[in-house]
């Protein structure tokens, strides 16, 4: 079914593929899994207990393994992608305190989401940068895309951060606005590495094309 594999290592490219299909699929997944009543976050699957609570631990772990094995094409952003990965792991081992539950450390949790979230966005950005540097026509929906992604992301979080200060007076209104606020952040931050993996064919030239089963080496 698959041809012989012309590649020893796993490239930057597939990296980017299979975070960002794991980013894609997590929030929905966790959502699927929990309830009823439907979760309040994301990070409320993991008192679901069972597929739930493994979806998104589960997830986190393959996201935080895969930033840690992406050293990108810069000082900076195999430091970036280290911070990344230690801030998903924390993320997952100390679960927030929603609802009734009490955060076994307090704002590590939270901390570390918003910390992994604020290096996405740095990400996204740096992304557009070498995009645009390519100038071909498909680079440049790349870049607009890098650029829609971190806003995005950034300005979920942005909400959600409001939301806490003020009390939680938009969610009041807004029943399960943090569990959209972090889907939204989520499938941005998902779209932003598939671009960049350069397997969707309408933003990457053919020169560029990339599949994680067939390309060949050094392309």
């Amino acid at each position: 079914m698959f041809p012989e594999p012309k590649r020893l290592e796993i490239d930057h490219r597939t990296i980017k593929f299979l975070v960002g299909v794991i980013a894609l699929s997590l929030a929905t997944l966790a959502s699927l899994l929990s309830g009823p009543p439907p979760i309040e976050s994301v990070s409320a699957s993991y008192h679901e207990g069972g597929l739930a609570r493994d979806v998104f631990v589960g997830s986190l772990f393959a996201i935080a393994a895969f930033l840690a094995a992406y050293n990108g094409m810069s000082r900076r952003e195999l430091v970036l992608s280290k911070v990344a990965a230690v801030a998903a792991l924390l993320v997952a081992v100390f679960p927030c305190g929603c609802g009734t539950h009490v955060e076994a450390v307090r704002y590590v949790h939270a901390g570390s989401a918003a910390i992994m979230f604020g290096v996405l966005v740095l990400f996204c950005f740096t992304f557009r940068g070498r995009a645009l540097a390519k100038g071909h026509p498909q680079a440049k929906m790349r870049a607009a895309t890098y650029a829609l992604c971190g806003g995005v992301i950034a300005l979920s979080i942005a909400v959600i951060a409001l939301d806490y200060a003020l009390g939680g007076k938009i969610s009041s209104s807004v029943p399960r606005l943090t569990f959209y606020g972090e889907n939204v952040a989520l499938v941005a931050f998902g779209i932003a590495w598939l671009s960049a993996s350069r397997v969707l064919p309408l933003i990457s030239s053919e020169e560029e094309r990339f599949s994680p089963f067939t390309s060949r080496e050094g392309c």
